[in-house]
Order: structure tokens, then sequence, then C-alpha cells
């Protein structure tokens, strides 16, 4: 029960989307930051998968539900639902597969017509142990990042080079962003979303739920 408890013990809960084309290792640094594995043998990812890991930031401890789909273009389809809710997102592409690069743009701007406009947004050169392989520079691929406004990182899930390091400062880039709408709030309970009052004491309430079944018994 007390792992149960830590597990769900969290402060900010945010969503972050892996994209990016087939191949690229999309689903191999979600398993390597979720669970520190690694696969050769992965498959193409068919649909949607996500995996949670939560990270200290600021004393805070933020929980990051992680999504990852297919890049095949067969499964667009699912891109609004995919989509509604993140607030952070890392774009894949392989230094060694010059085309991979290319659909960044692409990727991009699918990104930015489905979510707000805050979104936190990494660019990530994936598969940077292929050294002699390479087919994107860093320096271009910097360049383009700085002129959208995202981050960039280069990493390899086979390594374990940078995975961490991308996801956690996107994580923190999210709660900064966060964090800061909250203070704009300032003391004005008004202003607060609503539903965040919570009904007590109605019949599907649970500590009510949980009297009767104690007395009943």
């Amino acid at each position: 029960m007390a792992a149960y408890r830590a597990d769900d013990d969290y402060d900010y809960l945010f969503k972050v989307v892996l994209i990016g084309d087939s191949g690229v290792g999309k689903s191999n640094l979600l398993s390597r930051f979720a669970r520190n594995q690694f696969s050769l043998e992965s498959k193409s990812t068919i649909g949607v998968e996500f995996a949670t890991r939560s990270i200290s930031v600021d004393d805070k401890i933020v929980k990051a539900q992680i999504w990852d789909t297919a890049g095949q273009e067969r499964y667009r389809a699912i891109t609004s639902a995919y989509y509604r809710g993140a607030v952070g997102a890392l774009l894949v592409y392989d230094v060694s597969r010059h085309v991979t690069f290319e659909n960044v743009d692409r990727w991009l701007k699918e990104l930015r017509g489905h979510t707000d406009a805050n979104i936190v947004i990494m660019l990530v050169g994936n598969k940077a142990d292929l050294r002699h392989l390479r087919a994107v520079s860093s320096e271009d691929a910097k360049a383009f990042a700085e002129k959208e406004n995202a981050f960039f990182m280069e990493t390899s899930a086979l390594e374990s080079l940078n995975v961490e390091n991308a996801f956690t400062q996107v994580l923190t880039q999210v709660y900064h962003v966060v964090s800061r709408k909250v203070l704009d709030i300032g003391d004005d309970p008004a202003a607060l979303p609503k539903g965040q009052t919570i009904n007590v004491g109605g019949k599907d309430d649970v500590s009510a739920v949980k009297k009767v079944g104690c007395c009943s018994a």
C-alpha cells in the first residue's frame, strides 16, 4: 500500500508527447527514460502507448506521462486525441537519416496546430552513437531549433547519452511555465480554475460508502 501511495504522490502531472518519423528511436528513448531499458529488436509501435516517471524539480514532485505513437502516416487519425493536453514534446529525428530531419518541419507544424502556444518543445537528434553514419550536423539542427524557439539536444538511447537530460529539461521548463502561470493568478480565489472545489457528503462520497461498509460488517 505504501508503494502505491508513493507512486501516486506528486505535485504536478504533465503530459509529454514523442513525435517524429517511424524508426528514429522514440520508443527506445521512452523505455530508456522510464525503465532504463533498451532493445535492439524493438518493433514499430502500433497505435499509442505511454509510460510514467516522476522527477524532482524545485522540491516538487513532477510526474511525467509520456506518450509514444507510430510515426507512420497511416496512424495519423489519432493526432487530435494524442496531442490533447500535452504541455511538452520531444520532436525526434535520426542523425544518420537526413530525411527524418527534413520532416521535422512538418511534425512541428502539426504539433503547433494541435497544442497550446506555451508548449515546451525539445528537438532531439537521436542515434548519436552512429558517428560514422552522421547525415545531420549538430550546427544545422541547433540553428533550426533556435529559429523555431525550441530546445535542442543530441541523444543516444543505445548508450544512454543525454536521454535523462532531454526529458528532465523539458519537464523542468514546463514546470517553470506552469508555476509562472500559477503565480500570475495572485491571491484572487475567483481566478482559480473551476472544478477545484470538491463536494463531500453526497451518496457517492467514498468516506460515506466506507462508513456504511464498516457498520454493516
